[in-house]
């Protein structure tokens, strides 16, 4: 194989992570349209924007999810903590009315 051959098995990987990546953001997408329905929804009752027990719950749930799948589930927790940071962050700005 020459320098400036592209090696087959490299670019099989790849492409198995380009699409891996595509599933991620369309099904983050899809997660932030039904959060989005839930702050509308919690926004019009006057719930509040967060529920720390269930927040937790969701944690620890997504830990065992992760050791499970040999995923280190510190960093499950650090992904997930993210993404409901941002989902309160969406509700307490739907309750505003921003």
């Amino acid at each position: 194989m020459s320098e400036n051959a592209p090696d087959p098995a490299l670019a099989s990987f790849r492409s198995s992570i380009d699409n891996i990546d595509a599933a991620l953001v369309h099904m983050l997408a899809e997660r932030f349209r039904i959060t989005k329905a839930v702050g509308a929804y919690k926004a019009e009752k006057g719930l509040p924007a967060s529920d720390p027990g269930r927040e937790e719950r969701q944690i620890a749930r997504l830990r065992a999810l992760a050791e499970e799948a040999q995923l280190d589930p510190d960093f499950g927790e650090k992904f997930i903590r993210f993404v409901i940071e941002e989902v309160i962050r969406h509700h307490e700005k739907a309750k505003s009315g921003g």
